[in-house]
Formats: C-alpha cells, sequence, structure tokens
C-alpha cells in the first residue's frame, strides 16, 4: 500500500503472478498477469484463454486481495485441482499448480507489483465511503465514465448498483441525456421483447398502438438494464443480435432503428458460473461485460457503517438523535442486504420500531467453503470488530490503544491498515 505524506492510503499495491501451461493442448503458454480477477478458461472472454475441450468457458477465476491469492470454480464441468487435490475455492502458496480439465498450469507470484490509485474522494452520487474498498470502487467507477463501453456491475443485493450506474451516467459525456431502468426481474415474458424493443400497432393482441421500447426511448443516452441476469433465455440472443448489429426493430416493424444508446447492466447473480450451467449465454456476457466492475458487499467495507448510520440519521426529516446502545446494535449487526438493509434498519430505529437494530454479528458455517478460508474470514472479521471497538472507546489515541490491547503501536498500526481502519 503507499501513502502520501499524511499517511493516508493513496494506492494499492497488487502483484503481478505468472500462468504457464505445462501439459495439455496448449502447453507452454504463458501470461503474466496483474489483475484484481482474472478468468481461466476456454471461452473469448477468458484472461487466460485455452483451446482444451475439457476446459469450460469460465473455468475458474483468481482473486486478489491484501491477504493474498485465491483461485474459485466457477461451477466448471470437472472441477479444479490446487495441487492435485479437488477444491471449490482455496488460497494459493507463492508457487502453486492448478489443473483445469486436461490441462495443468503452474501458478507463481513475481517479484514485481503495480500500483492501483485510490480515488481521493469519499463520494459519487449517492454512493458514499472512506474505505479503501469504496474508493477504490469510486475509481473504477469514474474511469468506467470516461469510457463508452457497455458496462457490467456485479454484486449482491442492495450494494447500490443503480446507484452505481446514475454516478457513472452523471460524470459521462451522457450526462444531460435519459437514463432509462428497465428491470429484467420484473419482465413479464409474453411482453419482454416488446419493453425492449418497442413494438407497431397490431403487432400482438392488446397492441392498440405503437409503442416504443427503451433503446428508443434513450436515445443517444443510457439503457440501464437491472438484473439481467433474470432475462429469459430465449430473449437473450435477441439482445445480443441487436447489441452486435448496433440497431433494434420494433415488434411488427420492418425498418431497423439504429441503437444509439450506452448499455449498462447489472445483476446479484454469478454470471460466470451461469454460463457454466447453460442459463446465460457466454457470447452475450461478453458482449455486455466490455467493462466489469464488482460493488463490494458491507461486511467488506463494515468501517463505513458508523458514518452511513450518521449520513442517514441527517437526511431523515427532523434528524432524529439515537441512544447509545441502539447505535451500538446497529453498528455491530450483520447485513446480508447490505447498505440497504442498514438504511432500513436506521429508518425503523428512528421511528422507534423494536425490529429496527441489527442483529448480532454470528458467525455462519458454509460447508461448501474449505476451512481455511471461513477461518480466515472469521479472523479477519473478528479483528476489524475489535479494532472498531478498540479505537472508538480510545477515542482514536494509538497509544492508549496500544495500552489497552496490549498490541505494541507498530503492530497495531499494521492491523488498522490491513483492516482499512485509518
Amino acid at each position: 500500500m503507499v501513502r502520501d505524506a499524511a499517511g493516508r492510503a493513496r494506492a494499492l499495491s497488487r502483484p503481478a503472478y505468472l500462468l504457464k501451461v505445462l501439459r495439455g493442448p496448449n502447453a507452454r503458454q504463458q501470461k503474466r498477469l496483474c489483475l484484481e480477477r482474472a478468468v481461466i478458461g476456454s471461452g473469448e472472454g477468458a484472461h487466460f484463454q485455452l483451446t482444451d475441450p475439457t476446459v469450460s468457458a469460465m473455468h475458474c477465476e483468481l482473486l486478489v486481495d491484501e491477504t493474498g491469492i485465491r483461485v474459485r470454480d466457477l461451477g466448471a464441468k470437472n472441477g479444479v485441482l490446487v495441487d492435485g487435490r479437488r477444491s471449490r475455492e482455496t488460497w494459493l502458496q507463492p508457487v502453486d499448480e492448478l489443473t483445469v480439465g486436461g490441462s495443468v498450469i503452474r501458478f507463481q507470484v513475481l517479484d514485481e507489483a503495480e500500483e492501483e490509485v485510490l480515488d481521493a474522494e469519499t463520494s459519487m452520487g449517492r454512493l458514499w465511503g472512506r474505505s479503501i474498498r469504496m474508493r477504490q470502487l469510486f475509481a473504477d467507477l469514474r474511469r468506467a465514465a470516461r469510457s463508452d463501453a457497455n458496462l457490467l456491475l456485479l454484486g449482491e443485493t442492495g450494494t447500490g448498483k443503480e446507484l452505481a450506474a446514475e454516478a457513472v451516467v452523471a460524470e459521462s459525456a451522457r450526462a444531460r441525456m435519459p437514463l432509462v431502468i428497465l428491470d429484467c426481474a420484473g419482465l413479464q415474458s409474453s411482453l419482454a421483447e416488446s419493453a425492449l424493443f418497442g413494438h407497431e400497432k397490431g403487432a400482438f393482441t392488446g397492441a392498440v398502438a405503437s409503442q416504443p421500447g427503451i433503446f428508443e426511448r434513450a436515445r443517444d443516452g443510457t439503457v440501464f438494464l437491472d438484473e439481467v441476469g433474470e432475462l429469459p433465455l430465449d430473449l437473450q440472443p435477441k439482445l445480443l443480435g441487436a447489441l452486435e448489429r448496433r440497431s433494434i426493430q420494433r415488434l411488427g416493424g420492418r425498418a431497423p432503428i439504429a441503437l444509439q444508446a450506452r448499455v449498462i447492466a447489472a445483476t446479484r447473480r454469478d454470471l460466470a458460473v451461469d454460463v457454466n450451467r447453460g442459463v446465460f449465454r457466454a457470447d452475450l456476457y461478453y458482449r455486455l461485460s466490455g467493462l466489469e466492475i464488482r460493488l463490494p458487499p458491507l461486511r467488506d467495507h463494515a468501517e463505513d457503517i458508523p458514518e452511513l448510520i450518521a449520513r442517514c440519521l441527517k437526511e431523515l426529516p427532523g434528524s432524529p438523535r439515537l441512544t447509545p446502545d441502539v447505535l451500538h446494535r446497529l453498528g455491530g449487526g450483520d447485513y446480508p442486504g447490505n447498505v440497504r438493509q442498514l438504511l432500513h434498519a436506521v429508518e425503523g430505529a428512528a421511528l422507534g420500531l423494536e425490529s429496527a437494530p441489527a442483529p448480532s454479528r454470528q458467525a455462519t458455517i458454509d460447508l461448501t467453503l474449505p476451512f481455511r478460508i471461513q477461518k480466515d474470514r472469521f479472523v479477519a472479521s473478528f479483528e476489524r470488530d475489535y479494532l472498531m471497538t478498540l479505537m472508538e472507546a480510545t477515542q482514536g489515541k494509538i497509544s492508549e490503544a496500544a495500552r489497552t490491547s496490549g498490541i505494541s503501536r507498530v503492530h497495531l498500526y499494521q492491523l488498522l491498515r490491513k483492516a482499512g481502519l485509518e
């Protein structure tokens, strides 16, 4: 991590790594990568693409964070072996061996790294956060705003995908043009094609008048396809065709209409897994993900919770105050619904609803994940919670916090930086 003169994180340092095929149809093929997420597969969108017919389109992914690099199976038909052992998700050693289909790949961390500059701001549109994870997101979103490529936003429910789309549009060259939103999850299958492309009068029973679709209504602006992962399978090739041709045609119409709008799509689904399951087209995924940004779940930037609560209360009518006990319960709760659930909990608490304070954080066991990964996650969660409570109790005074906790000042600084609590 790179810091400025005031000690504030300015950039993340990401390790580079080398992938080399040892055995298989692509033997001796190698590639240096330095990405937060890299896909290994046979599909055209894979960062390390193999021609091995036993390898799935998006076989597995490598994920890099401050704790190391891990590999995750994306639901491939024959799984992933790490050093000869089958694994759904596991941390990699500095030198390790991956088996994907009939190919064996050597993974090796290189003695070099690249810097990713963090955003200097703590907000973008209606998104907010001082944490390193959110400032990393803002930097990614601002880069996307400067581009005109299709953008795919991935993230759990409640992470703010629609707010991210709005923020990108607001800072783009299309800011003064229409933003038209379509909720793909709420589409009736019989009306889905008309919603996308429009229809002419008499095109089907009930079509009493001509109606433009979202692409026409957006004109030179932006189309936001929310929950695109829910798009019916039979409609996916039609959307793909429109994006490839850059033109649409109304139902019952004959004249093509130029597609001028930029497309931003979002989903809570894991589309890479859906591609391997055959419920989402690989070619449509590649077409939508010219740029791909993942929004972090709240648990990955829990240090933002206290100020998110404060900002929510300030925006409520009358700027209500909550008791320290309620604030403590809200600040230490589990929020599987992410920021949206947190804000609803704060609003409920302000209204005096008994169910408003979030439940205490509890460790949940997921037997589909390896022991080591869950242990690391629980330890990281405990450390972050402990440090937040410690720094709040000592009012941010490092010397007092070190004495209270029995942790040396140097080690305490290291733990705070690791947790993003600067």
